[in-house]
C-alpha cells in the first residue's frame, strides 16, 4: 500500500530532550569501532581545542529521524518491510558532552520506486536552548509497497 502523500511537508512536534553524556559517546564510538581518543578522553578533547569530550559524526542517528513520523498509523508504513537507504548530516558545530538536544524532523519527501516506497526526512538537531547543531537527512525504502 502506498504511504500517504498528506504526510509531504509535515513537519512534528520537537522530540523529548535528549542528554548527550561521555558514557553515551564512549559507547557508540566503541559500537562502531572508532577509537579516536577525542571521543573518549576529556583531555584530548581539550587539547583539540573542544570544551568536552566530542560525538562520532553518526551519533545523532539515536536521535534523529523523529519517532513520531514513523510511527503515525496514517502514514502507512509496514516496519517490517523497511530498509535503510540512506542518511547523511550537515554539521554547524559538533555534538559533545553535555548537550541537551531536541530534533523536529519534516517529511521531505514520498515518492514511489517500482513496487516500493521512498521516504526523506530533514531533521533539525538543536540544544534546548536552540542553537543548531545539525541536519539529519534520512532515507529510507518500504520494500514491495
Amino acid at each position: 500500500m502506498a504511504l500517504n502523500r498528506d504526510f509531504i511537508g509535515r513537519t512534528f512536534p520537537p522530540s523529548e530532550p535528549y542528554e548527550v553524556s561521555r558514557v553515551k559517546i564512549r559507547e557508540f564510538a566503541d559500537a562502531i569501532g572508532d577509537h579516536n581518543p577525542i571521543y573518549h578522553d576529556q583531555e584530548a578533547a581539550k587539547a583539540a581545542g573542544y570544551p568536552d569530550v566530542i560525538a562520532p559524526p553518526t551519533l545523532p542517528i539515536i536521535v534523529s529521524f523523529g519517532a513520531a513520523a514513523l510511527n503515525d498509523p496514517d502514514l502507512g508504513l509496514n516496519f517490517a518491510m523497511v530498509v535503510h537507504g540512506e542518511q547523511r548530516f550537515e554539521y554547524t558545530r559538533p555534538l559533545r558532552a553535555g548537550d541537551v538536544v531536541i530534533t523536529t524532523t519534516t517529511i521531505t519527501e514520498i515518492k514511489s520506486i517500482g513496487n516500493n516506497e521512498k521516504l526523506t526526512a530533514e531533521t533539525e538537531v538543536r540544544t534546548v536552548e536552540g542553537e543548531m547543531v545539525c541536519k539529519s537527512y534520512n532515507t529510507i525504502v518500504e520494500r514491495g509497497a
